[in-house]
C-alpha cells in the first residue's frame, strides 16, 4: 500500500496544484468583481469596467484550469489507482 501511494504521490501533488490554482483564481475573480462593483458605486465607471474585465478573465482561467487540467488529471489518477 505504501509503494502505491509513493508511486501516486507526484500525480496527487499535481492534482492538488491544479485544484488549489483553480480555487485561488476563483477567489481572485471574486475579489476583482466585488472591487468592480464598489468602484462603479463610488463613481469610477472606467476603473470598475476594467476590474470587471479582469475578474471575468480570472474566472475564465479558473474554469479552464478546473475543466481541462483538474478533471483530466483526476480521471487519470482514478484509473491508475484502480489498476493497483
Amino acid at each position: 500500500m505504501t509503494t502505491v501511494l509513493l508511486e501516486l504521490l507526484p500525480e496527487l501533488l499535481e492534482l492538488l496544484f491544479y485544484g488549489a490554482g483553480s480555487v485561488g483564481l476563483s477567489a481572485v475573480a471574486f475579489y476583482a468583481e466585488s472591487f468592480a462593483v464598489a468602484s462603479v458605486e463610488s463613481g469610477q465607471p472606467k476603473l470598475g469596467a476594467w476590474a470587471a474585465v479582469m475578474g471575468t478573465v480570472a474566472l475564465f482561467f479558473a474554469y479552464l484550469l478546473a475543466t481541462d487540467k483538474f478533471r483530466a488529471k483526476l480521471g487519470e489518477v482514478k484509473n491508475q489507482y484502480r489498476g493497483y
